[in-house]
């Protein structure tokens, strides 16, 4: 239900992934979510327009807070890009790995309507990251040249993702090969071999 520190959306998003995780997308009634989150079914439709922009807003905030993690592992960081992008990696394939919300999207549990969310209707979802990352990382290391990063940022932000649907080892492994390739594309020195 809505409480006064949280706002009506809030609750509806908590009320939709809640459903999501447990029903899969097609066991999410409009009518439950409103139910749960203490309003009426048209106070869904009128805030999201359909399920599927429900769906689309818990994908959204759920990466949101995904890349409020990525800018702290940037800041942690900040004396070596390649270390960062290291980490930025294995977070990402770590956390994707427990994240119930990500599960259910790349399972296809209870239907695959949302796998198009990280394929081919990802837009939203890679052009916020690799934007947030671009942003971050040209903040913290200016000396960036900025339409290369932009770049890279998005060819990395694509491999991991490539990485999360089709895993291909552990993730420290997979986050060196992305380190690596950034490293290399930005030819930045002391970029480790192998």
């Amino acid at each position: 239900m809505s409480t006064p520190g949280r706002s009506v959306r809030e609750a509806l998003l908590d009320a939709a992934a809640d459903q999501l995780v447990r029903r899969g997308y097609r066991g999410v009634r409009m009518r439950d979510v409103a139910a749960a989150a203490g309003v009426s079914r048209q106070t869904v439709y009128n805030e999201f327009g359909d399920k599927w922009g429900l769906a689309q807003a818990v994908v959204m905030r759920d990466n949101d807070r995904y890349l409020d993690g990525i800018d702290r592992v940037l800041t942690e960081h900040r004396d070596d890009l390649y270390a960062a992008v290291v980490a930025a990696v294995r977070f990402t394939l770590e956390l994707s790995a427990d994240d119930p919300i990500k599960k259910m999207v790349l399972t296809g549990a209870g239907g695959e309507e949302l796998l198009p969310l990280l394929t081919t209707q990802a837009e939203p979802v890679l052009f916020t990251a690799s934007a947030r990352i671009v942003e971050h990382a040209l903040a913290q290391w200016p000396d960036l040249d900025p339409a290369a990063f932009a770049e890279i940022a998005d060819a990395a932000v694509r491999l991991t993702m490539s990485h999360l649907m089709l895993p291909d080892g552990p993730p420290e492994r997979v986050a060196h090969l992305v380190a690596r390739v950034v490293s290399r594309y930005l030819a930045l020195p002391g970029t480790p071999a192998r």
